[in-house]
């Protein structure tokens, strides 16, 4: 049985516990993979064989927005990341032709484009801002944070406010919190994830998929 690491501060080492009580085979646990890694990482699949970079410049050189949407908004569509209102208003955004040109153009600049992580960050904000909206804003953190996390899980993390909150509290972890997306907050949640891996090395984290099925451990009322 996994013991908790020696170094780890009191707070961290209970955390540990909690995730090891209920997965004990750590990040390898069978029913770790069952229950929390194993659709994220089929949709990040989904996602390099139908959104892949390549696929993503041609798609966009070819002015192919809608189907960029489509494709997008399918995949996370087939996780439970989202709750159903913020799944409505980001179908209602991308519905038509200026909102699909908007957001898949933004969301390749994110993913893909120049500029280090902060510049694009804010930019994939203001995009998303840019939306067009009908009854729910489309501005959230989940929203926001989604379709890196599906991309690229090695260098994004999504953001459930509630549950992070709780778990870096939790953690006696200091997360610099806004409740609007925003590059402060989020360089804050990626300091979190990075501390987690770094806390849990032992139990072979492989991106941040498993930085967040920590944290949601750590902060849902499931667990």
């Amino acid at each position: 049985m996994n013991q908790p690491a020696r170094h780890l501060p009191p707070a961290a080492a209970k955390c540990r516990r909690k995730f090891l009580r209920n997965f004990p085979g750590g990040f390898r646990d069978q029913k770790y993979l069952e229950w929390e890694r194993g659709y994220k990482w089929n949709a990040h699949q989904r996602w390099n064989d139908e959104l892949s970079a390549a696929t993503f410049r041609r798609l966009l050189r070819d002015g192919q927005h809608e189907a960029i949407a489509a494709r997008a908004v399918r995949i996370e569509s087939r996780t439970n990341l989202l709750f159903s209102f913020e799944k409505m208003a980001l179908r209602d955004a991308v519905k038509s032709a200026e909102g699909a040109a908007l957001f898949s153009e933004g969301l390749c600049d994110f993913l893909h484009g120049r500029g280090g992580d902060q510049q694009r960050f804010e930019r994939w904000c203001e995009i998303v801002g840019q939306l067009p909206r009908r009854q729910t804003r489309v501005l959230t953190w989940p929203v926001v944070t989604v379709f890196g996390y599906i991309a690229q899980p090695d260098r994004h993390i999504f953001l459930k406010p509630t549950v992070t909150r709780t778990a870096a509290r939790a953690y006696d972890f200091g997360f610099t919190y806004s409740s609007r997306p925003s590059w402060a907050t989020y360089a804050s949640l990626l300091a979190f994830a990075k501390q987690v891996c770094r806390d849990q090395r032992d139990l072979r984290p492989a991106d941040f998929i498993d930085a967040q099925g920590f944290i949601w451990v750590q902060g849902s009322d499931e667990y």
